[in-house]
């Protein structure tokens, strides 16, 4: 049973720091194999490094995009999707790309039809 006084505070429970942390709002289902589902809200923070494995937001061309990070041994990097229908983006020598975010949290409306 729930206590109807309990207060649970997101900005503690996520880790939330309000000037380096923002909310993307899902389109598609290239990250379902890392349980990430269109009409999800994620919870990014732009003050955490990116690392391979990690879920970033990315920009290629001005094209934001929900991805994992990973490197090839040259370091050149690479942005996969959790869904074997979608094929790796590999970033080229005269892409513009960006890293925006590390995405911490994902949040679900479970009442939604």
């Amino acid at each position: 049973m729930i206590d109807d006084h309990v207060k649970i505070s997101l900005d503690e429970q996520l880790n939330i720091r309000a000037a380096g942390t923002y909310l993307v709002k899902v389109d598609g289902d290239s990250m379902q194999g890392v349980g990430i589902y269109s009409g999800d809200i994620l919870i990014v923070d732009k003050a955490i490094d990116p690392r391979a494995g990690h879920v970033v937001i990315a920009v290629v061309n001005r094209e934001p995009m929900v991805k994992l990070l990973s490197f090839e041994v040259s370091g050149t990097p690479i942005l996969r999707s959790a869904n074997p229908r979608y094929p790796s983006r590999y970033i080229m020598e005269n892409d513009e790309f960006e890293v925006w975010g590390v995405v911490t949290h994902s949040l679900r409306d479970h009442a939604r039809n």
